[in-house]
């Protein structure tokens, strides 16, 4: 096991594809990076790929019901990009669960939900000893 270096993707099984897709694309402005059918799309950020993918595709699980996240997600960026990410967000129309807020941690924190209800949140490190 010593042999893996990275995650290098992770998949996001999906209940609407076509919302998900949009919120992606045109909401967090994820480029598809590749499409291997209409039930996979990927997106590259940085080294990691970031795959929707309709639950059957791989395995036969259902999907996780109405009301429950299967994820967490954190993007990280600077600090003052927090703000400017929940500005977008906000303009979007996009439900803010936690606007930002430093934390006693040294965390920069943003949450919000993608159509699917998966948490996602947007943060950057600073320095705990400034608030």
């Amino acid at each position: 096991m010593e042999a893996i270096a990275c995650v290098d993707y992770s998949v996001i099984f999906v209940r609407d594809m076509a919302a998900m897709r949009s919120f992606y694309e045109d909401v967090m402005r994820f480029a598809a990076t590749r499409e291997l059918s209409e039930n996979w799309i990927e997106y590259t950020k940085g080294v990691t790929t970031l795959a929707l993918a309709r639950p059957g595709l791989t395995r036969d699980d259902a999907p996780m019901p109405d009301g429950a996240a299967s994820l967490q997600l954190a993007f990280k960026v600077s600090p003052a990009q927090v703000d400017a990410c929940h500005a977008a967000l906000m303009q979007a129309g996009v439900d803010i669960l936690a606007p930002p807020t430093d934390q006693p941690f040294g965390h920069r924190t943003l949450f919000f939900r993608d159509p699917d209800g998966n948490l996602l949140e947007i943060f950057a490190e600073i320095d705990p000893q400034t608030f």
